[in-house]
């Protein structure tokens, strides 16, 4: 999969690694990407299947597009990513004005290999450049994080469990977490069971409590729990648990 920003505009991160508009981020198979923004941002992205976009791309280009093993930088020539910028913005143009053309087949076939010639056109010719070696083994310990998060999906989680879990120091997470998210563990781990409780709230009995769900994620002070909540969440815990239950 290929991802790039189709618009200028603030600073985006995507593991770690700076996004501008003039680069084509080039991701590994399989990999987890970590987006973060300090505003709004317009991305665009293709991607096919591994063996069609290896064929093409050594019939075109002569060079082996199958996915690197870390996430790569592509900087292509300026007139390849004007082209593909422009056809990519014409396909979404398309697609949200006249999705009669996109669901004939021909047009559908034609715009399809005018986008990846274009994409091939801006690796064939552009630079790249890899992530180092410890970034890629913070990219190891990240997956073993998001691997714990994700088999626990309504459960609290703190940070020696973590630890002990994926195998690493605290300091080596929180390296990894302040690089990739832009926030210690201990920080995102909190803003998560806020949100399992903003979900708890949304969807409680009309006899569920506030403070029944807040212990249940971990919140034992109640006052602080109200505060962090509002600041996030634009309300009390009360007026979400009042609004879902009337």
């Amino acid at each position: 999969m290929f991802s790039w920003l189709t618009q200028p505009g603030p600073l985006q991160l995507s593991s770690g690694i700076e996004m501008r508009s003039t680069s084509i981020m080039r991701h590994s198979d399989g990999g987890n990407t970590y987006l973060r923004s300090s505003g709004l941002a317009y991305y665009g992205s293709m991607s096919l299947p591994i063996d069609d976009m290896a064929g093409i791309g050594e019939a075109m280009a002569e060079v082996d597009p199958t996915p690197p093993r870390n996430l790569t930088l592509i900087t292509p020539q300026p007139i390849a990513m004007a082209r593909l910028q422009r056809l990519h913005a014409a396909a979404g143009d398309l697609a949200e004005n006249a999705p009669e053309i996109i669901a004939n087949p021909d047009a559908a076939h034609g715009l399809e290999q005018a986008l990846i010639e274009a994409m091939v056109d801006c690796f064939a010719g552009g630079e790249a450049r890899e992530n180092s070696l410890a970034h890629a083994q913070h990219a190891i310990v990240m997956r073993r994080f998001r691997r714990v998060v994700e088999e626990n999906p309504e459960h609290p989680l703190y940070i020696p469990e973590i630890c002990k879990a994926i195998g690493v120091s605290s300091r080596t997470l929180q390296a990894c977490c302040h690089e990739h998210l832009g926030m210690g563990p201990k920080r995102y781990l909190l803003l998560r069971r806020m949100n399992l409780a903003w979900q708890a709230l949304r969807q409680a009995a009309s006899d569920t409590t506030v403070t029944e769900i807040a212990t249940r994620y971990g919140f034992w002070q109640l006052g602080r729990f109200a505060v962090e909540y509002h600041t996030l969440f634009g309300e009390s815990p009360s007026a979400t648990l009042a609004r879902q239950s009337a």
